[in-house]
C-alpha cells in the first residue's frame, strides 16, 4: 500500500494545477501546496526531527495546520495534534507521554504553552508572533524543492488523544495503511467523485477533520480552511466556493440552518451530507433534508481506533440508526458483562459493540497503556502479526450513533 507522502503526489501528479487548498485570501493549487510542504519538511529536517519522532501541534483548523500534517507524512515525523483549547497541564502531559522533541503553537495557546514546564525544554515553533517560540512557523511555509517520501505504509502518521470517559487521555497511534485504508472507505461510503470541494471545519486534532483532509487529497479535491467555526463564514464558504459535500457534528448543521443568512444563501451545490459525532434528532434530520435535498445523507459511527464501524446511507430514512458496518469493519454486539468477542447479546439484549481489529482502518493499541489494552482489546491484537493471524480480536466502543 502507498504511504500518504505518496499519495499527495498521486493528485499532484494527476492535476496540479487544481485547488486545494483555500484560506481566506490563499488559494493554493496541488503543485502550489507541495512546494509549501517542502519548506515543512525542511524545517522538521532542520530542527533535528527524524522518522519516528514525534511532533505536538497545537493549531487551529488553519492552512499551516493543514500543510505540517502533509509534511509529517513525507518526513516519518508522527504529527501529535492536540486541542488549541488545551491546558498547560495538558500540553505537559502530551508531551511527557508522546516524548515529542518540538511544539508547534499559535497565540491563542501562547499562555497555556508559557505555563507548561516541558514546553520549556523542546524546541518551540510559533506561528503569528505567538509569545515564547524559538522559530517563526512561517520561515518554515516558504515554498521549497518537492520533498522526497520517507515513510512506509508501516510506520505511524499520527497520534491522536482521546480521554474516553475516565482517567488520563490516551494516545491513538495510526500508521499510514490505516489511515489511506480509512480514506479510501471514507471516499467510497460517501459516494465522492473527484474534484469534490468541503469545509475544512472539524478540527484537525479529530478524526473526522484528519479524514476530510486526506479524503480531499485522493480525489484531487479542495479543502476550504476554517479556523473556527463561524456558521456565517461558513454559509459564504458554501456559495463562493461551490462546496459539493458536508462533513459535520449535528450541532453546526443546525448552525448553519438557524443562521438568517441561511434563507438567502445559494446551497445547490451541496448535493452529499454527511455527520458523526453524535445522534442527530429526527426533527434536524427532516430539516436538513429539506433544506439540501442531498443526493446522500450518511450517518457515522466510528471512532479514533478504528474509523469506521458503521454507515447509514439512508440518514433520513432510517433516523437513529448507525446503520452496518463499513466496507473495513466487522462489528458484534456482545453481553455488556462480555468476557469475550463470542459472548453475544441475544436479540433485544442491551449489549455492546465490539469491532474486530484486523480490519484495515484499526490500530494496533493504545500507546504506553497496557492497562487500557487489556481492558479495551480482546484476545491481543496489540501488533500487527497478532492482528493479522487473529479473526476474533475486538475494541469494545461506545453507544451506537457516536464518534470519539
Amino acid at each position: 500500500m502507498l504511504d500518504l507522502g505518496r499519495t499527495f503526489l498521486q493528485s499532484v501528479e494527476r492535476n496540479p494545477g487544481a485547488c486545494a487548498l483555500v484560506d481566506g485570501a490563499l488559494r493554493l493549487s496541488y503543485a502550489g501546496w507541495l512546494a509549501r510542504v517542502g519548506g515543512a519538511v525542511r524545517g522538521l529536517r532542520d530542527i533535528g526531527l527524524a522518522r519516528g519522532d514525534h511532533l505536538l501541534v497545537v493549531l487551529q483548523n488553519r492552512w499551516q495546520m493543514a500543510t505540517l500534517h502533509w509534511a509529517c507524512q513525507f518526513a516519518g515525523v508522527v504529527i501529535t495534534p492536540l486541542n488549541w483549547r488545551a491546558k498547560a497541564d495538558e500540553i505537559d502531559y502530551c508531551l511527557q507521554d508522546s516524548a515529542a522533541k518540538a511544539i508547534v503553537y499559535e497565540p491563542v495557546v501562547e499562555s497555556a504553552v508559557a505555563e507548561s514546564a516541558l514546553a520549556r525544554r523542546v524546541t518551540r515553533v510559533a506561528l503569528g508572533g505567538a509569545a515564547g517560540g524559538g522559530i517563526a512557523l512561517d520561515s518554515w511555509l516558504q515554498p521549497d524543492q518537492e520533498p522526497e517520501p520517507l515513510a512506509s505504509a508501516e510506520d505511524l502518521s499520527l497520534m491522536l488523544y482521546t480521554s474516553g470517559t475516565t482517567g488520563k487521555p490516551k494516545g491513538v497511534p495510526r500508521r499510514h495503511r490505516a489511515e489511506r485504508a480509512a480514506a479510501l472507505a471514507h471516499v467510497a461510503q460517501n459516494l465522492y467523485g473527484y474534484g469534490e470541494r468541503t469545509l475544512g471545519v472539524m478540527p484537525l486534532y479529530h478524526t473526522m477533520g484528519v479524514r476530510s483532509l486526506l479524503a480531499l487529497a485522493l480525489i484531487d479535491g479542495r479543502l476550504v480552511c476554517m479556523p473556527k467555526f463561524d456558521a456565517k463564514l461558513a454559509l459564504g464558504h458554501i456559495q463562493a466556493e461551490q462546496v459539493t459535500h458536508l462533513y459535520l457534528v449535528p450541532t453546526l448543521y443546525h448552525d448553519l440552518l438557524a443562521h438568517p443568512d441561511f434563507a438567502t444563501t445559494d446551497v445547490r451545490s451541496v448535493r452529499k451530507l454527511g455527520f458523526a459525532g453524535a445522534p442527530m434528532h429526527d426533527a434536524l434530520l427532516a430539516r436538513l433534508d429539506a433544506a439540501f435535498k442531498p443526493e446522500l445523507f450518511v450517518n457515522h459511527y466510528g471512532s479514533s481506533e478504528i474509523y469506521t464501524f458503521s454507515i447509514n446511507q439512508h440518514a433520513v430514512a432510517k433516523p437513529g440508526s448507525a446503520g452496518k458496518s463499513g466496507v473495513n469493519a466487522r462489528l458484534r454486539v456482545v453481553r455488556l458483562d462480555a468476557s469475550g468477542p463470542d459472548d453475544l447479546a441475544a436479540v433485544r439484549e442491551e449489549g455492546q459493540i465490539i469491532a474486530d481489529l484486523a480490519g484495515d482502518e484499526s490500530f494496533d493499541g493504545y500507546h504506553n497503556r497496557p492497562e487500557a489494552n487489556a481492558k479495551a482489546l480482546r484476545r491481543g491484537g496489540t501488533s500487527p502479526a497478532i492482528r493479522a493471524t487473529s479473526t476474533r480480536t475486538a475494541i469494545s466502543t461506545s453507544p451506537a450513533g457516536s464518534t470519539t
